[in-house]
């Protein structure tokens, strides 16, 4: 049984609306994806440890999650400019989302406190969200493995 999250987005929620440029100045919708079902992953910034290693394990999984169905989408507040850097160094097949304004992250409720070696600070908690062809959450990841994350997405159940 999935853990309640308190005022955030639930499974079988729609989700909401957006339209964000991707990396190459291209606006993408919630509406592309009606009709297939997305991996949706928020992920704090291009070119960290954790984030590249999660971003290369979706890539190297790139053709198994396409093959079960999914589309593939990474949010973050990166500018289109870093997205873009991101992608052409790592070779990543799918497109970065520009939230620089923390529209999306703000409405799926994963910005917030964070910390790092006793540090408090502000940013985007790792968090993937399944959904389905209707839009509607199928699934919620909250504790990201970056260096197995698509056999989360495709072998473990909510």
């Amino acid at each position: 049984m999935a853990k309640k999250r308190s005022g955030a987005l639930q499974i079988g929620d729609k989700i909401p609306a957006f339209s964000l440029k991707n990396q190459d100045g291209k606006t993408v919708n919630h509406s592309d994806f009606l009709g297939r079902k997305l991996v949706l992953f928020f992920y704090p910034k291009d070119n960290t440890e954790t984030c590249t290693k999660e971003a290369c394990n979706l890539r190297d999984h790139y053709k198994k999650l396409k093959k079960s169905g999914y589309e593939v989408v990474g949010v973050s507040m990166d500018s289109e400019k870093s997205h873009r850097r991101f992608i052409d160094k790592y070779d990543l097949p799918y497109d970065l989302l520009v939230d620089d304004q923390q529209e999306l992250v703000n409405a799926f409720k994963v910005y917030g406190q964070k910390v790092l070696f006793g540090r408090k600070y502000m940013g985007i908690i790792r968090t993937t969200f399944l959904i389905d062809e209707q839009g509607r959450i199928e699934r919620i990841i909250e504790s990201v493995d970056s260096a197995r994350h698509a056999e989360q997405i495709l072998t473990e159940q909510a």
